[in-house]
């Protein structure tokens, strides 16, 4: 769950600070098959544990990068800012995305957040930056970095 939710006009205060980590998610076999399916990118690395073992020199399949930073936003309710009255987020981009270190089949990933900019686009509108790593546990470097940006729309407090 994320952490109590904050008022918008205090999301300063949080600049430069770690907002929080998420649960560890299992980067199982089935789940790396289903995103090949969805994004139709059947690169052996991904599907055929022994071409990637004997072609390409990991122990087994990895996942794909697109695959665990399309988990940003799960990890984000877990361990992000909720903005009070805070209608609808949405992603908005990435200023940086690197895949750093490849996410082996049977892993298990988290992300840690930190805040590094809130701007207030107007009244109803912020738009949120943060800095991002994707742990593999047990492993010191990072499965990815990324500097990612969420707009967050806010309703009428009434």
């Amino acid at each position: 769950m994320p952490i109590d939710q904050v008022s918008a006009f205090n999301l300063g205060d949080w600049v430069g600070r770690e907002t929080g980590v998420s649960d560890w998610a299992e980067i199982d076999q089935s789940r790396i098959s289903a995103f090949a399916d969805c994004t139709n990118d059947f690169q052996f690395i991904h599907l055929d544990a022994e071409r990637a073992s004997s072609e390409a020199g990991f122990e087994g399949t990895i996942a794909h990068g697109f695959l665990i930073a399309s988990m940003l936003p799960s990890f984000a309710y877990e361990a992000c800012l909720a903005i009070e009255n805070a209608k609808v987020s949405i992603n908005y981009g990435f200023d940086k995305l690197r895949f750093i270190q490849p996410v082996p089949s049977g892993a298990s990933v988290r992300a840690r957040f930190w805040l590094a900019e809130a701007v207030e686009r107007h009244s109803a509108q912020w738009l949120l930056t943060y800095d991002v790593h994707v742990e593999i546990k047990g492993v010191e470097k990072p499965a990815l970095a990324a500097r990612w940006l969420t707009l967050h729309m806010l309703g009428d407090s009434n």
